[in-house]
């Protein structure tokens, strides 16, 4: 079952990438002249939900990381199926949506409590990056 999800994910991303026909980028976000990027409201609720699960982890000293990852990866399926963005706002979206994908994945993939606690951090930083740019 794990396997067929991290499948069914994988797929999604790879067609997401596909049908935006965008190359995968790493390179810096940039705001919108100053300002935050407006992300559609079909997708927001996947992002907030997913932080909201990771912050609630954080502070209840959660254990379970292969749950923690499980949910964040049916919210990241959930928010890739609802995206109709276009143009430059989704092209930036991209700059954020890859590498935490790569982090979820990771966090998947941990194979200690350990190695949980070092992707955890960086699973929050990914989500303090979506709020500085975008609404």
């Amino acid at each position: 079952m794990k396997n067929t999800l991290k499948f069914t994910l994988t797929i999604l991303a790879i067609a997401l990438m596909v049908a935006c026909d965008s190359e995968k980028q790493q390179s810096d976000i940039n705001l919108n002249d100053g300002e935050k990027w407006k992300v559609n409201s079909e997708m927001k609720p996947h992002i907030e939900r997913g932080n909201e699960m990771l912050d609630d982890f954080i502070s209840e000293n959660g254990t379970d990381y292969l749950q923690l990852a499980e949910n964040l990866k049916a919210q990241n399926s959930a928010l890739v199926k609802s995206c109709t963005m276009k143009g430059e706002s989704h092209d930036e979206l991209h700059k954020w949506l890859h590498p935490h994908l790569e982090l979820t994945d990771q966090l998947s993939d941990a194979k200690s409590l350990d190695k949980a606690k070092e992707i955890i951090p960086q699973l929050e930083a990914s989500f303090d990056t979506y709020e500085n740019y975008f609404e």
